[in-house]
């Protein structure tokens, strides 16, 4: 299938403002645009970010924007106007975006940042020469800013009501400077990105194009995002790699099919195969395996990815701790929660019950007692059948040893 199939056929395309065909049929220069609200891209934005690889891998020259300049006001949202950051917070989240961006999407790019030229423009310039292309009758039937004027408390300040004039003028600076005719971003940003679109052809007469990504939303229909309150960022600092292959990894299955097609690069018959597996034995989640296989990797990268699966399978009993490097190990004690036993108490007979109370697995020797005659304890996936049994050295595998109260787990390591 040619591109424009492909990208449909992955549910990639919300609006378009011409036949996608006409657009994608020509080799184009597309930009993509992020606000440097924080210092890491989320899932959200990584939707956008993977479409330009693919449109880049189809040979379509990629500019990806940082917005220092717009980051400045912010685009207007639902309840509130944004916290305005200065601008040494801008300039370190403009570089930390920037880095994110170059390590996933690779060399087949070029970075700008729209502050280059919007801290150089004129007010009295910028009211004749572009804020005549706009009406207010126009911007106030805008969704968002209709909602804010129709809301009672609520009122729109002039700064976030010009954020469209200055993403049109994006636009238009990248259309003259480096022939950019094609604009991509979320459905939210739709209206923006028209007002680009309209503003090259009013200026210069010739046809832009744009179109734009359905939202990414979780599977109660929430969107991905910080303002949401359920962000999951593309930074190693802010979600550990284990914590973000765990997000993929416990999709539900409604979502999957949907996950797979947007954020991985998969073919879409291998998807499609995939997911009838899936549907065949939904128990073993192999679509869910992939899909935080695939995602880590992108993000994180190959050794990263394969630590993570090494680590997951160990803790959910399809791996002996034995198996795993150092760095697993050490991945393991970071996310699993751990207790330290003394060689010395070992030598004196430390019980699986000190265990289990010891580490909170449980609250009482007496329920630690209950617990393992009920068949509830294992170490290391085996069984604990009796309430005298005791830990000893051999029960370490590499230093740690795996103790299960159904699916509570903690990690024992011995303190030498």
């Amino acid at each position: 299938m040619d591109l424009a199939q492909e990208l449909t056929a992955r549910g990639l395309v919300e609006h378009t403002s011409a036949d996608l065909k006409e657009i994608l049929g020509t080799k184009r220069t597309v930009y993509f645009g992020v606000d440097p609200s924080a210092d890491s891209m989320q899932a959200g934005n990584l939707v956008g970010v993977l479409l330009m690889k693919r449109l880049a891998d189809a040979g379509h020259k990629i500019i990806l924007l940082v917005g220092g300049g717009t980051g400045m006001i912010g685009d207007p949202r639902e309840k509130g106007e944004r916290h305005l950051l200065d601008l040494k917070v801008i300039d370190k989240n403009k570089k930390a975006i920037k880095a994110q961006m170059q390590q996933i999407i690779g060399k087949k790019v070029l970075l700008v940042d729209n502050a280059d030229w919007l801290l150089k423009v004129k007010l009295f310039e910028f009211l004749r020469d572009i804020g005549k292309h706009f009406t207010v009758n126009d911007l106030i039937k805008r969704d968002i800013i209709k909602r804010r004027l129709d809301t009672p408390d609520e009122s729109i300040s002039f700064t976030e009501f010009t954020y469209a004039l200055l993403q049109g003028y994006d636009y238009l600076i990248l259309n003259q400077k480096y022939k950019c005719d094609l604009q991509i971003g979320g459905t939210d940003q739709w209206t923006n990105i028209l007002s680009g679109v309209d503003l090259i052809r009013k200026k210069t007469g010739t046809q832009a194009f744009a179109f734009s990504t359905p939202l990414v939303t979780d599977a109660n229909g929430k969107k991905f995002g910080k303002s949401e309150g359920n962000a999951v960022w593309l930074d190693a600092r802010k979600t550990a790699p284990y914590a973000f292959y765990q997000f993929w990894l416990n999709q539900p299955d409604e979502v999957v099919e949907r996950y797979l097609k947007s954020y991985t690069f998969m073919q879409v018959l291998e998807i499609d195969a995939l997911c009838e597996l899936h549907r065949r034995n939904p128990g073993r989640r192999e679509a869910q395996k992939m899909l935080a296989h695939q995602v880590t990797e992108i993000v994180h990268g190959k050794d990263a990815a394969l630590r993570c699966i090494a680590v997951s399978e160990a803790l959910y009993g399809e791996r002996e701790l034995k198996t795993l490097s150092k760095e697993e190990q050490a991945m393991v004690l970071e996310e699993a929660p751990s207790l330290s036993i003394s060689s010395a108490d070992l030598s004196y007979g430390y019980t699986v019950i000190d265990a289990l109370v010891n580490s909170t697995l449980a609250t009482s020797k007496s329920e630690a007692r209950r617990l393992i005659e009920a068949k509830g304890v294992t170490l290391n996936d085996e069984k604990i059948d009796s309430v005298e049994a005791k830990l000893s050295a051999s029960s370490f595998q590499n230093g740690l040893a795996m103790l299960k109260r159904g699916k509570q787990i903690c990690i024992l390591t011995i303190d030498k």
